[in-house]
């Protein structure tokens, strides 16, 4: 038996630089580069990744492609009165990942739609690049869709922001269970609140 289309796309996208010329990687990055930081675009450029997350050719669906920087946290230097060891300038990373700046930075773009999940579609020197899956919440199609209509219900705002996405989830710490991940649940702030 045959193996499908998406089979296909997800073993290319396993080993990018192997699947794709180096020339068209570069044209690639250069053009994403030039673009602005939040760009809807008219299909997804990984389909097999896009449909696993939820996305579907439809009306009320939407799909951005956000660029964030890459590295730690730019930190400045401070002048007065510190060891060089104690100045904190290099080796400090954010608490929350790259990609959940994106699904944020996407949100705060298209503030009439909701953030389903994103994923990774390439990086260069300086920046990474993830595509962000959007859902109009007030659009009848999507209201009417039985997978994806819970979008217009109540209390399914600001998915991005609350760290409801999949990414929010791992950087919560969400994915981890049994032992050692007793203080994560609800959330770590409502677990705090807890024996007050």
């Amino acid at each position: 038996m045959g193996k499908s289309a998406y089979h296909h796309i997800r073993e290319a996208w396993k080993r990018p630089k192997h699947s794709m010329s180096p020339a068209r990687r570069r044209e690639r990055m250069t053009a994403w580069r030039r673009e602005p930081v939040c760009v809807r675009i008219e299909r997804p450029t990984r389909l097999d990744a896009a449909r696993r997350l939820g996305y579907k050719a439809k009306q009320g669906v939407v799909v951005v492609r956000s660029r964030v920087r890459r590295g730690g946290l730019r930190k400045g230097k401070i002048n007065m009165k510190r060891k060089p060891s104690k100045a904190g300038i290099t080796k400090i990373t954010m608490a929350k990942s790259i990609q959940r700046i994106a699904e944020e930075r996407a949100s705060k773009r298209y503030p009439n739609l909701e953030v389903l999940n994103s994923y990774w579609v390439g990086q260069d020197g300086k920046s990474k690049f993830y595509e962000v899956i959007m859902l109009d919440g007030s659009h009848p199609v999507i209201k009417n869709d039985k997978q994806l209509g819970w979008v217009a219900k109540k209390g399914h705002s600001g998915r991005a922001e609350r760290g409801m996405t999949s990414a929010g989830k791992r950087g919560r710490g969400l994915y981890n269970k049994g032992k050692g991940a007793e203080k994560l649940r609800p959330s770590l702030k409502a677990n705090k609140n807890r024996g007050k």
